[in-house]
């Protein structure tokens, strides 16, 4: 691998003039700097990224974690972080949790010693619970999709207990009355859409029925399973609610292998717009998040405070959009 002293001793300089040159900094002659700069290039030197910023205390790499990137929400979040990262000359590292405390917390550590400018941090559960002991790593950081508790931090989410609440009372505006429902076990976003749906439940003078109320791992597996569950009972569901995009898959294709005429025999809705939604048939109604929205400011808020560390937190609570099609019988 080609080290500064390389081109150094190619350029007949010293390596304090090689770093001058590619950091831009002025009093280089200009010979000298076209010199060094084409060594660099035909020597393909490519600058220790960490080395380099221990040395100027500020790094150009973004951190963005996860829960899960198989998730079409967290893909087009991670599109718009890349974006917003791009603008401003600034990279990505793009890890994955799987929902899993130990991989979070093993991808924090190495955030920390990557020494990353910040960090945008979907957390698990556990974490987002009990968030005091993330926040003392003392990474610049925002908080996207999950409410934390202990401490004052940036965040953007989605106010999912009134975009669960809309979506159910068009289900039971439309006359369903047993509405099986699944939620995520693994975040906050679950506990809070489960808050929802049983407080459009109470309006129409309905209590939720354990036997029709699932918390599952937000996989498209347990949609399917959930659903067939759901449609062995004695009386099953006339209408099944998913509270988010992996789940409506396995759900939707589930009712699909039933033969259940959706909205006639049951109806069904679910979080997400995802590329399928409006290509089956029936189209399926949905709450649609504004993905881009929350990477965009996730993004934006980030970079104010690595610019300015001690100005005062900012919770940005965005709402979903409902799009009403004819899955549920509209």
């Amino acid at each position: 691998m080609t080290s500064i002293k390389d081109v150094a001793d190619a350029a007949g300089v010293s390596t304090a003039t090689v770093s001058r040159v590619l950091t831009d900094k002025p009093h280089v002659r200009p010979e000298i700097r076209d010199r060094v700069l084409a060594i660099v290039e035909n020597l393909n030197y490519r600058p220790n990224r960490v080395a380099r910023s221990l040395r100027v205390q500020k790094s150009n790499i973004i951190g963005l974690i996860v829960s899960d990137i198989q998730n079409p929400f967290f893909t087009a979040v991670s599109r718009a972080v890349e974006d917003m990262a791009y603008e401003h000359q600034m990279s990505v590292f793009l890890c994955n949790t799987d929902e899993n405390p130990k991989k979070e917390a093993m991808y924090l550590g190495l955030m920390r010693d990557e020494n990353v400018a910040g960090v945008i941090l979907s957390p698990t559960r556990q974490t987002a619970d009990s968030f005091a002991a993330t926040a003392s790593l003392n990474i610049p950081m925002v908080v996207i999709d999950r409410r934390v508790n202990d401490v004052e931090i940036d965040s953007v989410i989605l106010d999912s207990i009134e975009a669960a609440y809309r979506i159910v009372s068009h289900l039971l505006a439309d006359g369903h009355r047993r509405i099986g429902a699944m939620f995520g076990v693994g975040s906050t976003t679950g506990r809070e859409r489960r808050e929802g749906y049983v407080r459009a439940l109470k309006e129409y003078g309905l209590k939720p029925l354990s036997e029709l109320v699932s918390y599952v791992n937000a996989r498209e597996e347990e949609g399917y399973s959930t659903t067939k569950r759901l449609l062995s009972l004695t009386e099953p569901p006339d209408a099944i609610f998913t509270s988010n995009a992996l789940l409506s898959a396995g759900a939707f294709r589930a009712l699909r292998e039933s033969e259940l005429a959706i909205p006639d025999e049951i109806a069904f809705a679910s979080f997400d717009e995802t590329t399928w939604t409006t290509l089956v048939e029936p189209p399926v109604t949905v709450i649609e998040q504004p993905t881009y929205e929350i990477g965009q400011t996730a993004t934006e808020l980030l970079l104010k405070r690595i610019e300015e560390p001690t100005r005062p937190t900012r919770k940005v609570i965005l709402k979903g959009r409902l799009i009403i099609r004819q899955s549920c019988g509209c």
